[in-house]
């Protein structure tokens, strides 16, 4: 490029030292002189104005060509993003069919394990139900035994002592402290019976709010994050699910 420049400089000189002609604004330059520096411009000029030249010439075939060439890749570009969504579509539908799977796999597991804590609470509710009737009817039994003979036994010393005149008025106070005792006795048997009824029917009461909370443990953990059942419908909280409140 820089000879391009020279010979440019060098052509503008002999133009202006060119001599005139009178009366214009003509002038004569040697011709020799001149296309000589037009040859040198030629020659200097780089091969690239060339390739630029040719790049116009071809411009609407390379804007044909580029716009077929994306209109190829967007058409690429659509088949394999539907292909993908495609794909994903049908790995999101397998997902989901699993997960369905495997939610109704747990829900009936923790049915049946509820169903067997609630049966095993029942059997336990009613064998210490059992035990504690069985065991109160011992007790009043035995105090009912124990009342008999002390009154028996008063009555029968009562009776040994109004057969003494002189110790008549002795066997009576006797005869009614023994009865008093007696009838203490049978009382004191009949609290223990029932504070023995009380403890545990209170046992049972903890034994099956134990197994009432694991029940709602497990459904809370089961249904934590959705808040309903596999039907739809909400489950209240403190609520198992079988009609019976759960005690916390």
């Amino acid at each position: 490029m820089y000879r391009v420049f020279e010979s440019l400089d060098a052509l503008v000189t002999v133009v202006e030292e060119a001599r005139g002609l009178p009366m214009t604004a003509n002038c004569v330059v040697p011709r020799g002189d001149v296309l000589e520096l037009l040859d040198d411009v030629r020659e200097a000029l780089p091969g690239e104005l060339d390739d630029a030249q040719d790049v116009i010439d071809r411009r609407d075939e390379i804007v044909a060509e580029a716009e077929q060439e994306a209109e190829h890749t967007r058409t690429t570009a659509n088949a394999d993003a539907e292909q993908l969504v495609s794909e994903a579509r049908g790995e999101a539908q397998r997902l989901v069919a699993e997960a369905r799977a495997e939610a109704g796999a747990t829900v009936a597991q923790a049915r049946h394990e509820a169903e067997l804590a609630v049966a095993d609470g029942r059997r336990q509710y009613t064998d210490l139900t059992e035990r504690a009737r069985s065991d109160a009817e011992r007790l009043a039994a035995a105090g009912r035994a124990a009342h008999e003979r002390l009154v028996a036994d008063g009555r029968a010393e009562q009776a040994r002592l109004v057969s003494q005149a002189e110790v008549v008025q002795a066997s009576r106070a006797e005869a009614a402290r023994i009865v008093d005792a007696a009838d203490a006795e049978a009382d004191r048997l009949r609290r223990d019976c029932d504070n023995y009824v009380d403890t545990t029917l209170r046992e049972l009461e903890e034994s099956l709010g134990g197994a009432l909370q694991m029940v709602s443990r497990s459904r809370a953990s089961l249904w934590r994050g959705t808040g309903r059942p596999a039907n739809g419908a909400a489950v209240p909280p403190g609520r198992s699910g079988t009609g019976m409140d759960l005690i916390d």
